[in-house]
């Protein structure tokens, strides 16, 4: 599959994820086997207007390539002239937003709020694609509702608009991320496409990815699995390859390795003051299988102070029973 300049044989891609796809985690999934990593999304109306954070969210280094920045917006005018500024910034391509569910998104318009407007949305994309050199691509769902199903539209007007390729996420706009992403329409897509096509979705096994190779993808994105879990990149890969060693998962020790290890470029890039709260959300995923997870991560989400923090999870990388047995006695005084 072709990525900009680079030509990839069933890449894996980092989803794009507000607030957990940035600069640190980018870097750590990419030491991981991560393919293509995308930012988080970022609002054209922020980018013309010169919103600091947004300029930052599409900063990115030479060793996460390929690597795309994604923008969300519905104003035509507002998406060319942020596309403009992206290209600015050199990524491999820049990604239209055409999927996200969320309420205060998608119900003015933006997001999976195009999918409610396919005119518009074509106009999006030609005004992008008239105001860059870059290769743009689009990431999408099934449609607004089970009752408004677009996506054979959607591969119509992304084929017109000269779109590089297109990602599917597995649900409607409507769903969120309830239910089930529904697989059955992998063989579809593939089908009907004239673009290279990336299956999204519920995407937590090594075996799932090669199940949605089997039928038809030419790329996976994987989203939720891979928070605090950057590993699973490399499982997948293993198992595509057909090695035993993806049966071994990283160990306590090294779970809280990497964890260190991205707690710390984490507060070097937001300071101590906002990194340790943005921080909280990936403990689960380090943490998963360590007994008493709950009252661990009960006692590092209390904190302020980075230091105590890395002391904790020092504590528990170098001597994962001593913390389990105090943690086990308390939770049983």
């Amino acid at each position: 599959m072709k990525i900009g300049k680079y030509e990839i044989e069933k890449p894996l891609f980092l989803a794009p994820m507000d607030d957990i796809t940035d600069y640190p985690f980018r870097n750590i999934c990419k030491e991981w086997g991560a393919d293509v990593v995308v930012t988080e999304f970022v609002s054209a109306e922020a980018v013309i207007r010169n919103v600091d954070r947004s300029l930052k969210k599409m900063s990115f280094n030479e060793q996460e390539r390929p690597i795309g920045i994604q923008l969300y917006g519905s104003s035509e005018l507002s998406m060319a002239n942020a596309a403009k500024t992206a290209e600015s910034y050199a990524p491999d391509f820049i990604d239209i937003n055409a999927g996200c569910w969320v309420k205060k998104i998608a119900n003015r318009g933006d997001g999976a709020g195009l999918l409610k407007d396919l005119k518009k949305l074509e106009r999006v994309l030609s005004e992008v694609k008239s105001n860059t050199e870059l290769p743009v691509t689009i990431k999408t769902r099934l449609g607004w509702d089970d009752n408004h199903i677009t996506i054979f539209d959607v591969l119509e007007i992304a084929y017109k608009m000269g779109i590089d390729f297109i990602t599917v996420h597995l649900r409607t706009r409507q769903q969120g991320l309830k239910g089930n992403a529904d697989w059955s329409w992998i063989s579809k897509i593939k089908e009907k496409t004239k673009i290279p096509f990336v299956a999204n979705g519920d995407i937590k096994t090594p075996q799932d990815v090669e199940e949605c190779f089997e039928l038809g993808a030419d790329g996976v994105m994987i989203g939720r699995a891979i928070i605090g879990n950057p590993f699973f990149f490399k499982r997948c890969k293993l198992y595509l390859e057909k090695k035993d060693e993806y049966l071994i998962e990283p160990d306590i020790k090294e779970r809280l390795q990497w964890c260190l290890i991205h707690f710390q470029k984490h507060i070097e890039y937001y300071g101590e003051q906002r990194g340790v709260p943005t921080f909280r959300k990936f403990y689960n995923g380090y943490l998963h299988g360590y007994p008493y997870i709950g009252k661990i991560r009960t006692e590092i989400m209390n904190l302020k102070s980075a230091q105590k923090i890395e002391e904790i999870l020092i504590s528990i990388m170098e001597n994962p029973e001593k913390v389990y047995e105090r943690v086990h006695s308390e939770a049983n005084e």
